[in-house]
């Protein structure tokens, strides 16, 4: 890392929305050649501070400087032309082009009577997606892609241009850990190539694996900025929440009643697929407890959750029994009335409508509990709505606000909100606190673990090893579509979980 000028700075960076201060006066500088971490809880103001750095966003004070000299960014194509990219959290692709022609938008390949290059647009493709997964095909639709292989796009869209300041807006989150590891390699060589990466992560371990430096956030304002050698996990998190954090997984024993459901023989195939995505599943969950899902990305276990909530009817087949009865289900309508809720994966495409407010979002699954003679009561809504913006601490201005406002954790508070309203006996929840902070982690931990403990039948799906081992009373692993084991939690450890989840490997051995 060189001691030279900054090659991307700002001083005193104001940032001001109705009712929220997001950044109060905040100085942040990258260096050339540098691992910069970004870390704070949702709403500190990284995201804001991340846009305004990429020019998608203008402060309302204060300076930055490129190179050490005043700049002002007209917008995101102007700081990319100046070699400043954002690889976004959240997807930010055209769904249905390529995933060559999602790379070059904006700067296609075109030949002297002005066509498309396709040829060559797909060829420069596979050789940037060479390093990071070799297996994405660039003349795929970019909506067939899994989610993590979707990310993986993002980050080759961000690479594909002259930069030398890459944002990257918690690039992990979605991925696995052999592409986790192949961007660690990546971010290695593009920082001894003299391009500088500010790295925004809830993850304090890949922090501290990867950053030189790691600056902390706090309501706005600039904590402190840690040297490699300064950090440790302890320090971080007590200047991110400004206090020491208790324990961070809550979990108290299982008080289990009645089998809540039942899953039996469960197979599901997509379209034109050579074999099932999951194949021959069975499994129950009992009230009272919480069920943890492992597997490796493309176990099937996103898979497993939709098509138990009805959302493959014509791909699945499965015997389905809700407390002792048989249920058919074959929408997600049936399953809301047969008592399953599903918090979906992607928060933002499939749990959220981002033009509506918080109360509207809230309310959206259950339409009749806000309903008098055939019209909807808006006092009703917003009552509805603020009690659980109360029950959850959701921070925002008003239950008006649209929720595309919010912070990513409390984003994910509201998604949790409407599916509670409808209450369910079994909640199925597909990575419940991607993308959030560790005291908005703490905090859905807790909600689960009440939840538990009033009696519902709780399943989690989780990428993240220590999280199932801190809050589950069972886990069962997924490889490759199929069962392949089950432990209660005192034999339960990362190595065995682990094991089971390895294509080829005995889980015996």
């Amino acid at each position: 890392m060189s001691d030279s000028c900054p090659v991307l700075s700002c001083d005193r960076i104001v940032k001001r929305y109705p009712g929220v201060v997001a950044l109060d006066s905040v100085d942040f500088t990258v260096l050339p050649g540098e691992v910069h971490g970004l870390i704070g809880e949702n709403g500190a103001g990284k995201s804001t501070l991340m846009h305004i750095l990429a020019g998608a966003n203008h402060p309302d004070e204060g300076v930055i400087h490129l190179d050490g000299q005043p700049v002002t960014f007209a917008d995101p194509r102007d700081a990319i032309d100046r070699g400043i990219s954002l690889v976004h959290q959240e997807l930010n692709l055209v769904p249905y082009l390529s995933v060559a022609e999602n790379i070059f938008l904006g700067c296609e390949l075109v030949s002297q009577f002005g066509f498309i290059r396709s040829h060559e647009q797909n060829r420069r493709c596979r050789k940037l997606l060479a390093d990071i997964d070799a297996t994405i095909d660039p003349t795929s639709e970019v909506n067939r892609l899994r989610v993590g292989q979707q990310q993986v796009v993002e980050i080759a869209k961000a690479l594909n241009t002259n930069t030398r300041v890459v944002f990257m807006d918690e690039p992990t989150s979605a991925i696995s850990d052999q592409e986790v590891e192949s961007l660690f390699e990546l971010i290695a060589s593009l920082r001894r190539s003299g391009v500088s990466i500010v790295y925004v992560s809830h993850k304090i371990d890949e922090l501290l694996q990867i950053c030189d430096r790691i600056t902390v956030l706090r309501d706005g304002r600039l904590v402190q900025t840690l040297s490699r050698a300064d950090a440790d996990q302890d320090t971080i998190v007590r200047l991110m929440v400004g206090r020491q954090l208790e324990e961070l997984y809550v979990h108290s024993d299982a008080q289990r009643s009645q089998q809540r459901l039942q899953v039996t023989s469960l197979q599901f195939t997509r379209k034109n697929a050579t074999r099932p995505t999951v194949d021959d599943v069975s499994f129950s969950v009992q009230g009272g407890e919480v069920l943890g899902v492992f597997g490796l990305m493309g176990a099937g276990r996103t898979e497993l959750l939709e098509s138990i909530y009805g959302l493959h009817p014509s791909q699945t087949t499965a015997t389905i029994q809700v407390d002792g009865q048989t249920v058919t289900i074959r929408s997600a309508e049936d399953a809301l009335r047969h008592g399953l809720g599903l918090l979906p994966e992607d928060r933002k495409r499939q749990g959220l409508i981002l033009g509506m407010s918080v109360e509207q979002n809230i309310s959206l699954s259950n339409i009749a509990a806000i309903e008098r003679a055939y019209v909807l009561s808006a006092r009703r809504e917003r009552e509805l709505a603020q009690t659980f913006v109360k029950q959850f601490a959701v921070r925002t201005p008003s239950v008006s606000n649209r929720v595309s406002t919010l912070s990513g954790g409390n984003q994910q508070k509201v998604v949790l909100s409407k599916v509670l309203l409808r209450k369910p006996r079994v909640l199925m929840l597909d990575e419940p606190t991607r993308g959030i902070d560790v005291n908005a982690k703490r905090e859905i931990y807790a909600l689960i673990d009440r939840l538990k403990q009033e009696g519902m039948a709780v399943i989690v799906v989780s990428s993240e090893l220590p999280e199932l081992l801190g809050i589950a009373d069972r886990v069962m692993v997924m490889c490759e579509g199929r069962r392949t084991a089950e432990y209660d939690r005192p034999e339960m450890n990362e190595e065995l979980l682990m094991r089971a989840a390895v294509p080829g490997v005995d889980v015996h051995g």
